[in-house]
């Protein structure tokens, strides 16, 4: 819940004058508030930065206020959408039912879910790591579309916390989810704490495709390095 309409036009100069050496591989998507939605993909018609929402409804329509649909994303050019992000998850109620839903209503309006899973520091202090992520994978996926899909690790404990799960283990944990999966091409993603002092590491991991960047994505410079990391 950051940055005005003003606030985002602002930080895509910063940002995009960054991306003119950026390889071509690489695929910057900008998951913004619904109110800076119109306004960036107006700005970024074109361009190689996508948009993405943070969330969507799994109705077409309805009395679901505070709620959007996939229709009202797509409408105004948005190419992706988060789904089941753990601050979801953990404030809103968010389930791996809804999340299941959710995702299957992204797919069929023509929308790419990241589908967001993660463990607790408690759950992974209790050795429940595999067994927690392999749950929210096996409701979560159910009649989903893999070949149509981002999927985000995101170790709950390392995010906002500046403690970031170190780079092997967020490469064992995304090998470990790779195997749940019907496609092994699914792009897995890791997200925690993701910053420019680590990417170069990060993204030196095989199992590694990308990375969900939160905090470090709200400055132009850091989040333009981040998508000019080193390899």
């Amino acid at each position: 819940m950051y940055k005005t309409q003003v606030e985002a036009l602002e930080f895509l100069i910063g940002f995009t004058s960054q991306l003119t050496e950026t390889p071509d591989d690489r695929e910057p998507v900008l998951c913004v508030p619904f109110t800076a939605l119109g306004i960036l993909s107006r700005s970024l018609h074109g361009s190689r930065v996508r948009v993405g929402a943070q969330n969507v409804h799994w109705e077409e329509a309805g009395a679901y206020t505070g709620e959007i649909a996939a229709p009202m994303l797509t409408e105004i050019g948005v190419r992706y959408v988060i789904v089941g992000h753990s601050e979801r998850r953990q404030y809103f109620g968010e389930t791996d039912i809804t999340v299941n839903l959710r995702l299957k209503a992204a797919q069929h309006y023509g929308l790419t879910p990241i589908l967001c899973v993660g463990e607790t520091k408690e759950q992974r202090d209790q050795g429940e790591i595999e067994s927690v992520i392999f749950s929210q994978l096996a409701t979560g996926l159910q009649g989903v579309d893999q070949q149509k899909l981002v999927i985000a690790y995101e170790p709950i404990w390392a995010i906002g916390t500046g403690e970031t799960c170190e780079a092997k283990e967020a490469d064992r944990v995304i090998g470990l989810i790779r195997h749940q999966l019907s496609h092994n091409d699914v792009p897995i993603q890791y997200g925690g704490s993701v910053k420019p002092e680590n990417i170069d590491e990060i993204m030196a991991q095989p199992e590694i495709d990308g990375v969900l960047v939160g905090g470090a994505s709200l400055h132009p410079d850091s989040f333009a390095r981040i998508v000019n990391y080193h390899q």
